[in-house]
């Protein structure tokens, strides 16, 4: 299903657009007509998703550029290139950018954490900063900006204190930056993914994924294009009333809270999954616990 015609701002900054939820994103605005900035601190990265987009969606003016977001220098070098090339500031402004570092409570390392935090939530924060005064700066009479959070941020994971940390502070933010910047049409809303297909996914067992999805309501793990969806229809003019709302894409919230005396093993088998998702390491966890 498409946006209503025309509804998508014409020009899209995506932090985060080289892999992923980001890549998904991108390549969904650009069917929708929108040029497209793809920004990753992966510069290989981000031109392959540019590729993917100048092949199958021509004649857009998409642009692919390297950005660290926890990184105030390199975000407002991203911002003014992208004013020097389009003559505008993006009215569309995707943060996807994220990372994890995982490990338990007890075992965590502060540094581990401090890195987690500077990219998932400072950046988020220097990202949508800087968009906005550009926005503000000339006299935009419009704005969407999508920050990307997760269910995590809610209900917890073991093995990720770090990671929710960091996306409760998203959610957090993007409320109050909706509060802030509704007086200049600049509209803020946070999309929270639950447990979504990726590559990594491939390999993990049959057995964890049944039962994964054994317990989502809608019985199976979302896609990345179907996060993509929810943030085109908040970047697009049919959500223009719409601000400071954490949109979950998640089959239904999933709360192991809500678990009727949860064995150890669902607990184990179930931090697997995010681990799978988010880090390479855990291939090698998983191995040594089994």
């Amino acid at each position: 299903m498409h946006c209503s015609e025309g509804q998508i701002t014409l020009f899209s900054c995506v932090s985060g657009g080289g892999s992923g939820i980001g890549r998904a994103v991108c390549q969904r605005f650009a069917s929708e007509g929108a040029s497209v900035v793809v920004a990753d601190r992966n510069e290989e990265s981000a031109n392959q998703t540019l590729e993917l987009l100048s092949r199958d969606h021509t004649g857009q003016g998409h642009m692919a550029l390297e950005v660290d977001v926890s990184s105030k220098d390199s975000v407002e070098k991203l911002v003014t290139s992208i004013q020097h090339r389009y003559f505008q500031p993006p009215s569309v402004c995707v943060n996807a950018a994220g990372i994890t570092q995982d490990e338990f409570l007890l075992k965590m390392e502060e540094d581990d954490f401090d890195k987690v935090i500077e990219v998932n939530l400072k950046g988020t924060f220097l990202v949508t900063q800087t968009v906005s005064k550009a926005l503000v700066s000339a006299g935009a009479v419009k704005g969407s900006i999508i920050t990307v959070g997760s269910i995590v941020g809610k209900v917890g994971n073991m093995g990720q204190v770090n990671y929710s940390a960091s996306k409760a502070g998203v959610e957090g933010l993007t409320r109050t930056a909706a509060k802030e910047l509704s007086k200049f049409g600049i509209r803020c809303n946070c999309v929270l993914p639950g447990f979504i297909t990726t590559p990594m996914t491939d390999k993990v067992p049959e057995k964890v994924i049944d039962k994964l999805t054994a317990i989502i309501p809608m019985g199976r793990m979302g896609e990345p294009a179907e996060v993509a969806d929810a943030c085109a229809f908040l970047a697009s003019d049919d959500s223009r009333y719409i601000t400071g709302i954490s949109l979950e894409v998640a089959g239904e919230t999933l709360d192991l809270q809500h678990l009727q005396k949860p064995s150890f093993s669902v607990c184990s088998e179930l931090t697997w999954i995010f681990l799978f998702n988010r880090c390479r390491w855990t291939l090698h966890w998983l191995k040594t616990v089994e």
